[in-house]
């Protein structure tokens, strides 16, 4: 099986600055993309930036020009560059690995569309 590990949430002041990372562990033998979304009280989770093994990227229109998303294809791991925070980023953060193909016992490959990381805590004070 795969399991996701998110590192780097914490308490920032607005306009701060803070980087995410997510590492992907397991059998892995490839993930078509990787992703983060986010999740406010009361609020639906949603899409915030998405990268592909391929490198295209796609954000959400509010942090365009403020979050970066990388990821490093050799070791399973997607980054999140998040400055000039702003009250509204807060959340919990979770990291998604999409279309996941991973070696199980005798050799055979398993696909599994999503995988989620347990998510962090983003809070940004004034």
């Amino acid at each position: 099986q795969v399991q996701l590990v998110e590192s780097g949430g914490g308490l920032v002041q607005a306009g701060g600055s803070l980087r995410l990372s997510c590492a992907a562990s397991g059998s892995i033998v490839s993930i078509n993309a990787m992703g983060w979304y986010r999740q406010a009280p009361g609020k639906q989770r949603e899409l915030v930036a998405t990268i592909t093994s391929g490198g295209m990227t796609n954000y959400q229109d509010s942090v365009k020009g403020r979050f970066t998303i990388s990821r490093d294809n050799a070791r399973n791991t997607v980054y999140l560059q998040m400055n000039s925070l702003k009250f509204e980023d807060a959340a919990v953060y979770y990291c998604n690995a999409h279309g996941v193909t991973y070696s199980g016992s005798h050799g055979i490959s398993y696909f599994r569309s999503d995988y989620w990381g347990q998510g962090t805590q983003v809070t940004v004070s004034s």
